[in-house]
């Protein structure tokens, strides 16, 4: 399915890549989390290529969409995500987000108005969970081990060790593309800087929440916790539910996965957009 067309999308002076597929007459746009592009979405798009139109794409300095020489922030990315829609989606959509493009896709549900009609959280933690406590030392830590990482995949045997996981969850082509856009120094170098985008927004977002989306809202938590961290696991999937309850038209949900559950269980994250599409029906 890697030989999807695509095209560059100019937003905000920079310039984002977008695949777009399906069919129908209902659209849905997807954001991914930290260090991932469109193709962590392609387990996901088969699943609704016959019930609407599917728009996936490669943040700003990711992948496809070329490099940037400024580091943009999350209210970047979210402006960057709202002028990429207003280009390609011609009415209201459901948003689908997952783990750091959560962030994202909250800022720019301000922005996007009555035009947003659904907006899917696939394991994305809200501000208030306490991993973001220590949130600044965390990504001190990650950074220093990525920026190891980001030598080491110039060796492309040990692009392919350190990408395993992804090579177990994702299908022979994805993964090819994978190897080839993300996991590689530019790629892990742009990762770095998404990081650091989160550990600045988190302190904006704690004293300045985004407001709550104004469509129906679905939170999926996993339950799957990495080993040694179910504690952790736990306190974070407490605030994602309380967070969805918080919210006026908002649905907390487990999923059976790991956190990459849109390769883990695509037909879950697929059911819970047709979820929302259906509410947006109701509304109608």
């Amino acid at each position: 399915m890697r030989d999807m067309p695509g095209r560059l999308v100019p937003v905000n002076g920079r310039t984002v890549y977008v695949e777009e597929s399906g069919e129908g007459r209902d659209w849905v746009v997807f954001e991914a989390g930290a260090g991932c592009g469109r193709t962590c979405w392609d387990p996901v798009l088969p699943e609704l290529s016959a019930e609407a139109r599917l728009v996936t794409y490669d943040r700003a300095g990711r992948a496809l969409s070329g490099r940037t020489a400024a580091t943009p922030g999350i209210d970047d990315l979210a402006a960057d995500l709202v002028a990429m829609t207003e280009a390609v989606v011609p009415g209201g959509f459901v948003l689908v987000a997952h783990s750091m493009g959560g962030l994202v896709a909250r800022r720019a549900a301000e922005r996007l108005g009555p035009r947003l009609r659904g907006l899917l959280l696939a394991d994305a933690l809200p501000e208030s969970s306490p991993v973001y406590d220590t949130w600044d030392r965390t990504t001190g830590r990650i950074d220093r081990m990525m920026a190891v990482t980001q030598a080491l995949t110039r060796l492309r045997p040990l692009a392919r060790l350190f990408s395993a996981n992804l090579r177990r969850l994702y299908a022979a082509d994805t993964y090819a593309t994978m190897l080839a856009e993300d996991l590689t120094p530019a790629g892990t170098a742009q990762t770095r800087k998404e990081l650091r985008a989160v550990a600045a927004a988190v302190h904006e977002f704690r004293d300045h929440p985004p407001a709550p989306p104004r469509c129906p809202a679905i939170v999926l938590s996993v339950t799957r916790a990495a080993k040694g961290r179910e504690g952790q696991h736990a306190a974070n999937r407490e605030h994602q539910r309380r967070y969805a309850e918080s919210l006026p038209a908002g649905r907390w949900s487990e999923v059976d996965a790991g956190h990459l559950l849109q390769a883990e269980r695509p037909g879950d994250v697929a059911a819970a957009v047709r979820q929302l599409l259906r509410a947006r029906d109701q509304v109608s």
